[in-house]
């Protein structure tokens, strides 16, 4: 393997996205082969909310000498964004002029981006189009990798799908970006993930347009209620595991109709059930799983006789 540094300067690659579609793991196999490849290589993450959707990024820096594990605003090389907001929340720190804009068009919306009560409403998500973004930046590529991942039968090859697009911008060689792919997925995807590679370096050579964002579905959806509707149709209840509950308070702050409280044994309980109009958003941000609501006619019967 050729150890020649080539670049003295460090190169800054941001990679962002929400938690579990792999933004550590793409971290991970750049780090290496840079590592690989001689030079000094410095890694810092945050995983924030990881595990309940949250935003998820990573800083890859490589040179000659690095100093510092974080990229400075303003000067990110390259920006490999695995989540449509993500990318917008970060573009502007891309180097002015110089950078390169890689992000995958699907959008992931949390229950937060519900702003709207009544159900159906239109989720408060990014509306800029994949073209107002690239005309921003010196370099942008903007494609569906989530759906060219589903085509090769693993969604959650889409992370490679952009590592493939990635490469095409950096100076390793092909062979070298399979064989660390190949280290760090799991064994029974290793196939899959480099087809979902060669996908993405295909992709860039290809003359095409930039697609527009597309929703992500296939993840739970938030349920809206309108204050009405659940007074003439919907019934809630609130089972609260006291003995899971770890009293963290998150349901309590983002409760958006404010009808949870911590009693005085700092466990979670709801104070006003008339309030509560079954969003599930408790539910799903819970990190201990101590929440459950049920929405049924069965559990208005229940809070009648009680």
């Amino acid at each position: 393997m050729d150890k020649k540094i080539t670049h003295k300067e460090p190169v800054n690659v941001l990679v962002v996205g929400v938690g579990g579609q792999g933004v550590i793991m793409v971290s991970k196999v750049l780090a290496t082969i840079c590592q690989e490849h001689g030079y000094q290589v410095k890694q810092s993450e945050v995983h924030g909310m990881a595990k309940r959707g949250g935003g998820v990024f990573s800083h890859v820096r490589f040179g000659e000498q690095v100093y510092s594990p974080t990229i400075p605003k303003g000067s990110v090389d390259v920006l490999l964004a695995l989540e449509w907001a993500e990318a917008l929340r970060w573009v502007n720190h891309i180097r002015p002029g110089e950078g390169t804009f890689i992000s995958d068009t699907q959008h992931i919306v949390p229950p937060f981006a519900c702003r709207n009560r009544k159900r159906g409403a239109e989720a408060g998500y990014a509306r800029e189009t994949s073209d107002q973004i690239i005309s921003r930046v010196n370099k942008g590529f903007a494609l569906d990798a989530t759906t060219m991942a589903r085509e090769l039968g693993n969604e959650r090859a889409a992370n490679t799908v952009l590592l493939g697009l990635l490469s095409t911008t950096l100076e390793f060689s092909e062979d070298v970006w399979c064989d660390a792919i190949s280290r760090f997925v799991p064994p029974k995807t290793v196939d899959v993930n480099l087809q979902a590679f060669e996908q993405g370096r295909a992709w860039a050579a290809m003359d095409h347009g930039t697609p527009e964002p597309v929703v992500h579905n296939d993840g739970p959806t938030p349920v809206v209620v309108g204050r009405e509707e659940h007074e003439m149709s919907d019934f809630v209840q609130l089972d609260i595991n006291p003995a899971w509950c770890k009293s963290c308070d998150i349901c309590v702050k983002m409760c958006p109709e404010r009808c949870l409280k911590l009693d005085d044994q700092l466990k979670a309980v709801l104070t006003d059930p008339d309030r509560c109009t079954g969003c599930r958003i408790c539910e799903w941000l819970c990190p201990d799983l101590a929440i459950t609501v049920h929405r049924t006619p069965e559990a208005a019967r229940a809070a009648a006789q009680g």
